[in-house]
């Protein structure tokens, strides 16, 4: 298995270990990380966090590898704080799937932009991606601003996707090409996620 590690100025991205389970049920442990995630429970367990890495261990190992979830970490705090993922890889078409959720008191300090900025490079200079899409509750203000930083493109509306405190909502789904991607212009923006 191929182990995956990016770093950055402030962070480091990593396939995850059984030893992040405890920071990664401290950190998913809340209402807003549900609200505004599509598949992340609520009330997060310690038992989820495991299972979740036990299924991230089991993707690592496929070859070709078709999910790549890794958890977000502060080189000065080295537990994980978050996580990002480019899911359902598909090499033959060059496109894939990007998620992610960050630990809500390290929210509005720019720590998802580097993880994304990260993650995109990968994608396309790495595995050779040509289109990456993402989705996002139109309420969520912060992933759409991300999702616009980087030069994503809105494509659509997904009605009443997901059911949230009982009511249905809906998202907004992106794409960004390779040939559309602007590292350089995002760095100029103040915006924090």
């Amino acid at each position: 298995m191929n182990k995956i590690l990016l770093k950055t100025k402030r962070l480091v991205l990593r396939d995850l270990v059984a030893d992040d389970a405890k920071s990664i049920a401290e950190n998913a442990n809340d209402r807003d990380i549900w609200y505004f995630t599509a598949e992340i429970p609520y009330p997060y367990k310690l038992k989820d966090a495991k299972w979740f890495i036990n299924k991230c261990q089991k993707d690592a190992k496929q070859k070709p590898r078709k999910n790549y979830e890794l958890g977000i970490t502060l080189k000065s705090e080295k537990r994980v704080i978050g996580i990002i993922g480019l899911i359902k890889v598909n090499r033959e078409h060059k496109k894939v799937v990007i998620g992610y959720w960050l630990g809500k008191k390290y929210w509005r300090r720019g720590i998802m932009t580097e993880s994304e900025k990260a993650v995109l490079n990968f994608a396309f200079n790495k595995l050779k991606i040509n289109k990456i899409s993402g989705e996002a509750l139109i309420e969520n203000k912060a992933s759409n601003i991300l999702f616009k930083k980087f030069g994503f493109r809105r494509v659509g509306i997904l009605k009443e996707e997901l059911v949230k405190n009982g009511k249905k909502v809906d998202m907004y789904r992106y794409e960004l090409l390779k040939k559309q991607h602007r590292f350089k212009k995002y760095e100029k923006n103040t915006e924090r996620d």
